[in-house]
C-alpha cells in the first residue's frame, strides 16, 4: 500500500511541475522582474510635473505676436 501512495505524490508532483511549466509566462508576467521595474517606473512618473521656463512663455509670446501680425492676400496685391 505504501508504494502506492508514493506513486500518486510522485505524479502529483509532476502534475504540478507540468501546471507550473504551463502558467509560467502569465507568472512571470505578473510577480516577474519586468512587472516590478514597471510598477517602479509608474511610481516616478507620478512624481513628475510640467515646470515651465522663461522660453516657454517667449515661445509662446512669439506664437501669439504672429498669429496677430495681419496678412496681405492675393487679392490685396492687385
Amino acid at each position: 500500500m505504501t508504494a502506492v501512495g508514493w506513486l500518486y505524490i510522485v505524479l502529483l508532483a509532476l502534475a504540478l511541475a507540468v501546471l507550473v511549466g504551463a502558467e509560467w509566462p502569465r507568472l512571470e508576467a505578473r510577480f516577474g522582474l519586468e512587472h516590478r521595474r514597471r510598477r517602479e517606473r509608474a511610481r516616478r512618473k507620478a512624481n513628475l510635473r510640467v515646470l515651465r521656463s522663461e522660453t516657454d512663455d517667449f515661445a509662446a509670446s512669439v506664437e501669439r505676436d504672429l498669429a496677430q501680425l495681419p496678412t496681405i492676400e492675393e487679392t490685396d496685391r492687385r
